[in-house]
């Protein structure tokens, strides 16, 4: 007998995408965690699992996941072309008025994500919320990778308000999302959020959280991911096209997301 599909969540308050890839031994956990929160919480909750071209049985975890949970929304991306390619794919499934991203490895508490939430929603728009990894227990050299990025971004870009760029998950009303016209397929996806949001005159609500390691799976940020970042960073810091035309619209995102 073949178990039903349980039906979607009607009208959710908040839609979360979380690229999967290779996650089979921790998805389940994350997303169960987050369900459960949520749903404490009272709030609708809406996540869209992109299947970001797994070669494991993440896809089968995800299916079983969307028949327990009417919350889960599966999709897939055939052939992996980085993190913010799974983002980009997932953006266009959410249907709540917020929508943010998040990541498969559990690092942040469920609670903590519903925490985000309820700020962002009662804080006046334009607002890009967001977590900052206050406590981080991923080591020391991790530690210092980070730091001097952070501190390298802002040296580029002092007026954008955060000293963890890459924290996540980060919600943002939806209506701004059309308006940063992001390109990202890989890591930098979250940075390309801060520093469009920060030309469009968006305010950064962050609040702060335990960062916790992962209980299974393996990270997929490597060692080439550094450079990938030193790249792109000079690349959108020196490209006036697309600066001045962010420059020019801060106006037109108060009222639109207002």
């Amino acid at each position: 007998m073949t178990a039903s599909v349980p039906p979607r969540v009607d009208a959710p308050d908040v839609s979360i995408v979380m690229p999967c890839y290779n996650e089979q031994a921790i998805v389940a956990f994350t997303v169960t965690k987050l369900c459960d929160a949520f749903q404490r919480a009272g709030h609708r909750f809406e996540l869209v699992a992109v299947d970001n071209g797994s070669t494991d049985r993440t896809a089968s975890v995800l299916r079983d996941l969307s028949e327990r949970f009417p919350a889960v929304v599966t999709t897939r991306v055939e052939v992996n072309q980085g993190y913010g390619h799974g983002v980009l794919h997932g953006l266009p499934l959410c249907r709540a008025p917020w929508v943010g991203i998040i990541p498969a490895d559990g690092q942040v508490d469920a609670e903590d994500v519903v925490r985000l939430y309820e700020a962002a929603v009662s804080s006046d728009p334009p607002v890009l919320a967001k977590v900052r990894r206050r406590f981080r227990m991923d080591g020391l050299w991790r530690k210092i990778v980070s730091t001097t990025y952070n501190v390298f971004v802002r040296m580029l870009w002092p007026g954008i308000q955060s000293v963890d760029m890459n924290g996540s998950p980060k919600l943002m009303p939806r209506a701004l999302v059309p308006m940063l016209r992001l390109q990202s397929k890989g890591w930098l996806l979250d940075l390309e959020i801060m520093i469009k949001a920060h030309y469009l005159g968006v305010r950064v609500l962050e609040l702060n959280v335990f960062a916790r390691m992962r209980n299974s799976g393996t990270s997929h940020v490597r060692a080439s991911t550094c450079w990938e970042f030193l790249r792109h960073l000079l690349k959108f810091r020196f490209s006036r096209r697309w600066r001045e035309d962010f420059q020019s619209r801060p106006v037109e995102a108060q009222r639109t997301t207002s």
